[in-house]
């Protein structure tokens, strides 16, 4: 599909992007829906519906598929809107004129389209050959959706366990691929064998005999070895993969999946090295399935995009990564939630997020997935949370059960997060009679939990003033370490401005380049993985560490390498930033001594 923005907007949370496509894809910009809270998308539907005097029936949980329903029906009315805003946009007249003109100002100053609608009206504003040749040219954003595939959590009706197709996340799909969107499906979080073989049964998923796909497949990873092997695992079904969206394992917002040790830069040069190989080596993996299922088989060769995102925020960046890496676009996420006109944030929050620093954005151990997740210190969640603590009753009351994923106490699973989940571990731990100082440390790990799949949510219902008696006021938000350089609410022409360079809106003048603030999020991760190893070192750990370590370090020379010989971009820090990689390097090598005497001692301690 061809491109109007040289970036786009990924998914942010449950709720902070969920009709960004409403606002955004009339302006010709990418964005995406997450479908995890199917009860969040059927009340705005309610509320879309209203406000757009579109006739609604609720799908209610009664209703045999009402998880897919309910996502399909969404999906179709934001598609409808969104058309009916970019109809109306091309469909010029003297009063609807400042739409087209946003659109064409917010373009990169170098877009063909910019130039020709110059050229266009340089002597007069012809209405009708502007509507014509806006007919032809402009293109609305697409409407991408985005599915955690490892929540996926098994579904019942009356304690009876339902088929694998009722799972949460093939429902999800399912909603989607049943959706009038000619778009792409998102799939973050890791390979599920299952979901991926499932996707084979919806046809849209196949290429026409041109090559062409009415909805594609976008894999997020931060390594290469991920995008090859789940790539082909998807050749093998059938499917190609039309988008490898990296990201970086730790300087984004949301969940953060920690590489390991694998640096931004050297995994898209590994892309930049290998894409003519990864894009032949799976094209002769599809064909030959394609065949095999007796379905069309593409005249021509199959192309899939490379993109990036995580951390950027300066046009030097931006274009460096564009032009360096061969990318076709650029994700930018924690900036836009100060984007009223991009994302849907509710005041309070958004105020938090305007003064956020540095010490104000952490990575937690809260999200009940277990994995890492980006967090902003006081969120009203999290202080719900602690109001429980006090009261002697750790955990959330878990209305929604998305995440009941932890199967330990009942298999059905429950959330770890959960009141019901917390009370039986915290039950176990007693009965385990440790150590004060033990104790207190399992005690802590267990309460730190916090219901994100409800907190991740309730800001869009805030911030349209809708009924949040189930959920609770409790917001929770997961923007990126680089928020703490963006300290001001922005219309949407103020941030393309700023990614297009034709602005500045960051006020601050000591934000490191994204590849230091990467480095640097990354060594800190270790250091804490080192604390975490220091009590008992096992040769599983001791190897895990060394591969971190040294991964790292050959991360460090590949980006000495490429500050000393890049021309034109980051002159004025060039200097700085090979006195940072030299410090960098130095820690490395200590913790590559400290990795060696922690295996020492535990080596000495097992033999006596």
């Amino acid at each position: 599909m061809k491109k109007t923005h040289s970036f786009h907007i990924p998914v942010m949370g449950i709720g902070f992007t969920i009709d960004t496509p409403l606002k955004v894809a009339q302006y010709g910009m990418d964005s995406v829906i997450s479908l995890v809270d199917d009860i969040l998308l059927e009340k705005l539907r309610k509320m879309y519906s209203e406000k757009f005097e579109v006739p609604y029936q609720e799908i209610t949980d009664k209703i045999d598929d009402f998880r897919a329903k309910r996502i399909t029906s969404y999906l179709n009315l934001i598609s409808d809107l969104a058309d009916k805003k970019f109809e109306s946009l091309k469909n010029l007249t003297s009063k609807k004129s400042d739409d087209l003109l946003a659109y064409i100002n917010m373009l990169p100053d170098n877009s063909n389209l910019k130039a020709e609608f110059k050229k266009l009206t340089a002597k007069e504003f012809n209405f009708t050959e502007i509507k014509n040749w806006a007919s032809k040219n402009l293109v609305m954003g697409s409407i991408d959706v985005n599915i955690m595939t490892k929540v996926d959590k098994d579904n019942y009706k009356d304690k009876e366990k339902l088929s694998v197709e009722y799972n949460d996340a093939h429902a999800a799909l399912r909603g989607f691929a049943n959706s009038k969107l000619n778009s792409s499906v998102v799939l973050s979080a890791g390979m599920n064998p299952r979901l991926y073989s499932y996707m084979g049964q919806f046809d849209d998923f196949f290429p026409d005999e041109n090559g062409t796909f009415k909805k594609r497949i976008i894999l997020k990873v931060s390594d290469y070895r991920s995008a090859l092997i789940q790539g082909k695992f998807l050749a093998k079904k059938g499917l190609w993969v039309s988008e490898y969206r990296i990201e970086s394992g730790l300087n984004c917002g949301g969940h953060a999946f920690a590489t390991d040790g694998y640096l931004l830069g050297p995994v898209l040069a590994e892309f930049k090295a290998n894409r003519d190989e990864l894009q032949a080596s799976i094209q002769t993996v599809l064909h030959q399935e394609l065949t095999n299922q007796g379905k069309v088989v593409p005249a021509q060769d199959l192309t899939f995009e490379i993109t990036a995102q995580g951390g950027v925020g300066t046009e030097e960046e931006h274009n460096f990564l564009m032009e360096e890496y061969n990318l076709d676009s650029v994700g930018w996420g924690s900036p836009f939630l100060l984007v009223p006109e991009a994302t849907t944030v509710d005041k309070a929050t958004l105020d938090k997020l305007v003064k956020a620093q540095e010490n104000d954005l952490y990575l937690s151990d809260i999200s009940p997935l277990g994995i890492p997740f980006n967090n902003l210190k006081d969120n009203t969640k999290d202080l719900e949370k602690q109001k429980n603590i006090d009261k002697n009753r750790p955990g959330s009351a878990c209305p929604k059960k998305f995440v009941a994923l932890n199967k330990e106490f009942k298999e059905s699973g429950i959330c770890t997060a959960s009141r019901e989940y917390q009370h039986l571990k915290i039950k176990e731990l007693e009965a385990q009679e440790l150590a004060p100082e033990q104790h207190k440390k399992a005690y802590n790990k267990i309460i730190e939990k916090s219901c994100t799949c409800v907190g991740l949510g309730t800001s869009a219902l805030l911030a349209y003033g809708l009924d949040t008696k189930t959920e609770g006021d409790g917001v929770s938000i997961c923007p990126g370490p680089n928020m703490a350089y963006y300290s001001k609410v922005m219309s949407l022409a103020n941030m393309t401005d700023h990614i297009y360079g034709r602005a500045n809106v960051i006020s601050r003048t000591d934000r490191p380049n994204l590849f230091i603030k990467e480095l640097h999020i990354y060594i800190d991760y270790l250091k804490n993985k080192m604390e975490d190893a220091k009590t008992s070192m096992n040769k599983k750990e001791e190897k895990y560490l060394n591969t971190f370590t040294t991964n790292m370090k050959a991360g460090i020379a590949y980006y000495q390498g490429l500050f000393k010989g890049v021309k034109n971009s980051f002159e004025d820090i060039k200097l700085a930033v090979l006195a940072e990689l030299e410090k960098s390097e130095a820690v490395l090598n200590q913790i590559q001594l400290d990795i060696q005497n922690l295996a020492g001692k535990a080596e000495i301690s097992k033999a006596s």
